[in-house]
Formats: C-alpha cells, sequence, structure tokens
C-alpha cells in the first residue's frame, strides 16, 4: 500500500509528512465545522500518514488550538507520533510580538492543545509588526522557552518574502528554525522558488502553506474577503473552468504542482472533514502514476494564468 512520504525539515532532525494539516478550519474560519466532524478528520488524517499539524491562537479567536488538542488526546497514541506547530504574535484583539506576550502565550496554547509542549512555534505573520522587535526581542524570547522545554523549534510565518530574509540576515545562524510561507508556492505564483537557494544556505525548513492560494485554485472559487485583485479572481476562475472542461479538478492539480518540489518539506492545507482528508491524500499518493498528463494540463493552466504569474497583494505595515 502507498503511503505519504516523509521529508527531512531543514536542520530540525523532525521528519514531516509531505501534505500537512492546516487546522485553520477547525476554529470555523470557513463556515462551521462540528467538532465531531474536526475530531474525525483529525483522526482519519493521522491514520492516513499525515503526522504534522498546524494551527494558531488567531484562527477561530484559540477554538482551532483547543479542538486540535481535544483531537489529538483522542488519537491515544504516544506523543512523539505527531508533530505540533502552534504560533504566537497574532490574536483576536490584535498583533503583539513582545516578550512579555509571546512568553505568556505558549503557556495558554500548551493549555488548549493538552501538550507540554510544541514542536514548532512561529511568529505569526510579521510583516504586521517591527521585524526588528521580532529580530531583538520576539525571537530571544522565544529561545528561552526552547531553553525550557516547551518548544522544540522556533519559526517564522508571512505573506512577503522580503521578511524571511530581512530577519534570517539579522538573527544568529541557527536561531531561526523553520520558515512558513504561504500563497508563493501555487500554480499562479510561484516566486518562493527564488528563495530556497538562501534558505536552504541558512540551514532553515520550508514549510509552504496554502496550495490552493486561499480558495483562488478551486471550483467554488475564493470567499469574499479574499485580498487578490479581480483580474487575478478571473483569471484563476478561467484556469479552474477548463480544468473541469478536461474532466480535472484545480484543486488536485494545485496540490500536486506543490507537492513536486521535494525542496519543500510540507505543503499544509486546510483540512475540515474526513472526505477532504481522504482526497489530499489520494492526490499526493497518485503523482508519480499521473506524471504526464499532469504536466500536459500544467502546460495549458500556466498559459492560461500567464497574465497574472507571481502577482500576488499587500499585506502588512507599509514599512515592511
Amino acid at each position: 500500500m502507498a503511503v505519504l512520504e516523509l521529508r527531512e525539515l531543514g536542520h530540525t532532525g523532525l521528519k514531516v509528512s509531505c501534505v500537512g494539516f492546516g487546522a485553520s478550519p477547525l476554529g470555523n474560519v470557513f463556515g462551521h465545522v462540528a467538532e465531531s466532524d474536526a475530531i474525525a478528520s483529525v483522526y482519519e488524517a493521522f491514520h492516513l500518514g499525515i503526522n504534522f499539524f498546524d494551527t494558531s491562537p488567531f484562527y477561530g479567536a484559540t477554538l482551532s488550538e483547543s479542538v486540535l488538542g481535544k483531537a489529538l488526546q483522542s488519537l491515544n497514541v504516544p506523543r512523539d507520533q505527531f508533530i505540533v506547530s502552534t504560533k504566537c504574535g497574532r490574536y483576536l484583539e490584535g498583533f503583539d510580538f513582545s516578550a512579555e506576550r509571546v512568553t505568556r502565550s505558549i503557556d495558554e496554547s500548551l493549555a488548549r492543545l493538552k501538550l507540554d509542549y510544541v514542536d514548532i512555534l512561529h511568529c505569526h505573520d510579521i510583516e504586521f509588526g517591527s521585524l526588528d522587535q521580532v529580530v531583538n526581542e520576539t525571537i530571544p524570547a522565544l529561545q528561552k522557552l526552547k531553553e525550557a522545554g516547551k518548544v522544540r523549534f522556533i519559526g517564522i510565518t508571512g505573506l512577503p518574502l522580503s521578511i524571511f530574509t530581512y530577519v534570517l540576515d539579522r538573527v544568529a545562524p541557527g536561531s531561526v528554525d523553520v520558515i512558513l510561507s504561504y500563497c508563493h508556492y501555487c500554480i499562479n505564483d510561484s516566486s518562493l522558488e527564488d528563495l530556497i537557494p538562501y534558505l536552504k544556505s541558512k540551514g532553515v525548513g520550508i514549510i509552504n502553506a496554502s496550495p490552493f492560494a486561499m480558495g483562488l485554485l478551486t471550483e467554488g472559487g475564493p470567499p469574499e474577503w479574499h485580498p487578490a485583485s479581480l483580474e487575478l479572481k478571473s483569471v484563476c476562475k478561467a484556469a479552474a473552468v477548463h480544468c473541469k472542461e478536461k474532466g480535472k479538478n484545480i484543486s488536485k492539480l494545485a496540490l500536486q504542482y506543490s507537492l513536486r518540489n521535494k525542496e519543500i518539506s510540507c505543503v499544509l492545507v486546510g483540512m475540515n472533514s474526513v472526505g477532504q482528508v481522504k482526497e489530499n491524500v489520494s492526490s499526493a499518493l497518485e503523482i508519480s502514476s499521473a506524471e504526464k498528463s499532469v504536466d500536459d494540463l500544467l502546460q495549458e493552466v500556466d498559459a492560461i494564468l500567464g497574465p497574472v504569474k507571481n502577482r500576488s497583494w499587500p499585506s502588512g505595515i507599509p514599512q515592511n
């Protein structure tokens, strides 16, 4: 039986499943999810070979962490069988990257997750704070949490790729273990690729989130609040329609595209049901058997997306 590939995450020694479970939907971020469905989806994911689960206190105003905590507890397996990342610095009430707040944050997260430690603690969407504060105050505070055993590894997340080089060029080597980038390694935007050699030179593991570009690369289209331009939305919609006419689902193609780059350790996908979990795992397992047809369709979709390739949207405070 085919099993999900495990990939090394930078220099952490962690081996993460190539598909990771994004738990933001468990916080009802994209619509209501019954707790029983959430727990069943985590169970299914774990038993199909997904060992990496990502959340944040921001998702659903702490609901995602609480539900994920219950779900992981119900697995009833040894703690070293799964890998958990959560975040700090972004909360329902706003952004706070102070040492005091992030130190308090991890204790709150651990209580909700019902865990003694998390494998990775990320500074969440740092482009909305002072990058110098992240370098000089937040990361040193997280290193103390690492020494205390509450956190095994430290990460940073955000949308603009420039934030990663800004921080990594200013911290001591090895003080940031992982970056989580989103919406920059998708069929419509592969700009993360240019940064991979730099990240590898820094020994940093790479997690790519949102291979569907927050809903742009889905048959149903993005949510109302999606920050993309109208042109980007309409071109992505045309690509989705083209795939459907060819009897393919653009989301499946998008996930397969993201997974094919082995330099990226994990592709994080938001999931909220057993059906979604099964779909994503089977898409991942099908890649090698469908190379030719995937390549052909990718070329066609690439041509449609050409006019908007690597176009993003602003995120963060202006000085970042």
